[in-house]
C-alpha cells in the first residue's frame, strides 16, 4: 500500500498524537513552527479533512500512524 505521508509529515503527526504543541514539535524536529504548520496543513489537504483532529483520526484508520 502506498504511503500518504512524507517521512517528516509522519514525524509531525506522531508527535501531535503525543499531545505536543506546534512549538514543541518545531523544537524537537529542529524546524520552524511555520514549517510544522505547513506539514499539518499539507496533510489535512491530502486527506481532504477539516482540522488536525480529523486528520489524526483518518491517519489512524489508514494505519499511517499509530498511538
Amino acid at each position: 500500500m502506498k504511503k500518504i505521508l512524507t517521512t517528516r509529515e509522519k514525524e509531525v503527526f506522531d508527535l501531535l498524537t503525543r499531545n505536543k504543541t506546534t512549538k514543541e514539535i518545531a523544537a524537537q524536529l529542529n524546524i520552524s513552527e511555520k514549517t510544522v504548520r505547513n506539514h499539518i496543513s499539507n496533510t489535512i489537504q491530502k486527506l481532504g479533512v477539516k482540522g488536525r483532529a480529523a486528520a489524526v483520526i483518518e491517519l489512524l484508520k489508514l494505519k499511517e500512524i499509530s498511538l
